[in-house]
């Protein structure tokens, strides 16, 4: 099991940047993938970005590519999101999420069993 801990929300006005950072404990990330999700007011659950963590190749959901940037700080088990031109549909609560996901899968959610408690994201007009 991996204990994931996210932290870097908060209130930012519209194109601004944040960078959440997820702090992962527990078993080894060796074979997993690592992602974030979001979920808005009254929306699903929606794939956000992931990372591979053995090999650091990244995929993105297409309402952020070009503005959203996964990585990862192998020593200290940490995986961070740089959010950037930050719109109010950007406005979710974000979960760190790992999975021993594999490429056809990696943006599904039954892709990862190991969630984090989530950080809140708003975005003001």
């Amino acid at each position: 099991q991996v204990q994931l801990v996210e932290s870097g929300g908060g209130t930012v006005q519209a194109g601004g940047s944040l960078r959440l950072s997820c702090a992962a404990s527990g078993s080894t990330l060796g074979s997993y993938a690592v992602a974030w999700f979001r979920q808005g007011p009254g929306k699903e659950r929606e794939f956000v970005s992931s990372i591979r963590w053995m090999n650091g190749a990244t995929y993105y959901g297409d309402s952020v590519k070009g503005r959203f940037s996964i990585s990862r700080d192998r020593a200290a088990s940490t995986i961070y999101l740089q959010m950037n031109s930050l719109t109010p549909e950007d406005t979710a609560v974000y979960y760190c999420a790992a999975g021993r996901a594999i490429v056809s899968t990696i943006r599904t959610l039954n892709a990862y069993n190991n969630w984090g408690q989530g950080t809140q994201v708003t975005v003001s007009s």
